[in-house]
C-alpha cells in the first residue's frame, strides 16, 4: 500500500533505551558506566602520552598502538554524552538530526579500529616472518599513509549512511534499542523500503570488517607457520608473546560486534535485555581493556609510565 502523508513522518527527535526493566536503578548503574569511561579516557590518553615523551617507543608497533587509543577515544567521546544522559539524568531524547551524526562517528571510528587491527596485524607479521626488513617495509611515510587510509575509508565509507536514512519515512515509533544510535537500530523504525540501505549496509561490512578480519587470519597463519618453523620451543613461545595482546584485542573488538549485527539481523525474538547487553560489551569493551591489556603486556610501556609519573612529581 502506498505511503501517505498521514502515515509517515520525519522524526524531529528519537528516544533512546538505557536496560528494560531496571530504569528505577539507572542512576545507580551510571556510577560503573562513569568509571568505565574515565577508565577508557584515562587509560588511552596515557597510552598516547607515555608513547609520545618515550622516544624508545617511537617505532611502528607502538605509533600503531597509540592510533588505535586515539581512535579508542574518539569512540567513547562519540557515545558518551547520550549514555551518561540515559542512564545518569533518565533524558532519553534525541533529535534526529544529532542521532545521525553520532551514528556516523560511532561507524566511522569502528571502521578506523577494524582497519587499524588489521594494521597491526601486519606489522607483526613483518616483525616475525622478515624482520631484517621491519624498518625498511615499515618506515614513517608508511605508518602515516596506513593511518590516513584507516581514516578516509571510514569517512568515505559511512558518509552515506545518515544520507540514506534521511530519505526514508517513518511511521514505526521512535523509540531505539540502544542508549545511543546504531545504523540497523535507527533503520528498523522506517517503513518505506529499505533495500537500498540493507544492501549498501552488508556491502560496507564486507568492504571493510570482513575483509579485515580475513586478512588478519591470514597474516597470523603465515606467523604460525613461521613460528613452528623455529626449532627453539623458547623462541616459539617468545614470538608468540608479542602477539598476545593484538590478538587479545580482536577478539573483544570482533566478537560483540559480530553478534550485535547478527541480533540485529536475525534476533526478532530475542530478550531487550540481551540486545543491551550485547550493545554495551561493543561500547566499552574496547575502549577500556585495549590500555589495561598493553599496559600489563608491553614491558616497555610499562617500565617508561613510572618514569614519566616520577620526572613529572620532579618537575613540580
Amino acid at each position: 500500500m502506498e505511503l501517505t502523508n498521514k502515515t509517515w513522518f520525519q522524526p524531529t527527535t528519537l528516544l533512546l533505551t538505557g536496560i528494560p526493566g531496571l530504569e528505577f536503578v539507572q542512576i545507580w548503574i551510571s556510577i560503573p558506566v562513569g568509571f568505565m569511561y574515565l577508565v577508557a579516557l584515562l587509560g588511552n590518553c596515557t597510552i598516547l602520552f607515555v608513547i609520545k615523551t618515550t622516544s624508545i617507543l617511537h617505532e611502528p608497533q607502538y605509533i600503531f598502538l597509540s592510533m588505535l587509543a586515539a581512535t579508542d577515544v574518539g569512540l567513547s567521546l562519540s557515545t558518551l554524552p547520550t549514555v551518561l544522559k540515559v542512564f545518569l539524568l533518565n533524558h532519553r531524547e534525541i533529535e534526529f538530526h544529532s542521532c545521525l551524526a553520532q551514528m556516523f562517528f560511532i561507524h566511522t571510528f569502528s571502521s578506523m579500529e577494524s582497519a587499524i587491527l588489521l594494521a597491526m596485524a601486519f606489522d607483526r607479521f613483518v616483525a616475525i616472518c622478515d624482520p631484517l626488513h621491519y624498518t625498511v617495509v615499515l618506515t614513517p611515510p608508511r605508518i602515516i599513509g596506513i593511518g590516513l587510509i584507516a581514516v578516509f575509508r571510514g569517512v568515505l565509507l559511512m558518509v552515506p549512511l545518515p544520507i540514506l536514512l534521511k530519505r526514508l519515512p517513518f511511521c514505526k515509533g521512535v523509540i531505539l534499542s540502544h542508549c545511543y544510535c546504531y545504523h540497523p537500530d535507527v533503520m528498523k523504525l522506517a517503513c518505506g523500503s529499505v533495500r537500498v540501505n540493507i544492501v549498501y549496509g552488508l556491502s560496507l561490512v564486507l568492504c571493510s570488517f570482513a575483509i579485515d578480519s580475513i586478512f588478519i587470519v591470514i597474516s597470523y597463519i603465515l606467523i604460525l607457520k613461521t613460528v613452528l618453523g623455529v626449532a627453539s620451543g623458547d623462541g616459539q613461545l617468545k614470538a608468540l608473546n608479542t602477539c598476545v595482546s593484538h590478538i587479545f584485542t580482536v577478539f573483544i573488538f570482533y566478537v560483540p560486534l559480530i553478534v550485535l549485527a547478527l541480533i540485529h539481523r536475525f534476533g526478532t525474538f530475542t530478550s531487550p535485555l540481551l540486545h543491551v547487553t550485547m550493545a554495551n560489551l561493543f561500547l566499552f569493551l574496547t575502549p577500556v581493556l585495549n590500555p589495561l591489556v598493553y599496559s600489563l603486556k608491553t614491558k616497555q610501556i610499562r617500565s617508561a609510565l613510572p618514569k614519566i609519573l616520577k620526572s613529572r612529581a620532579n618537575f613540580m
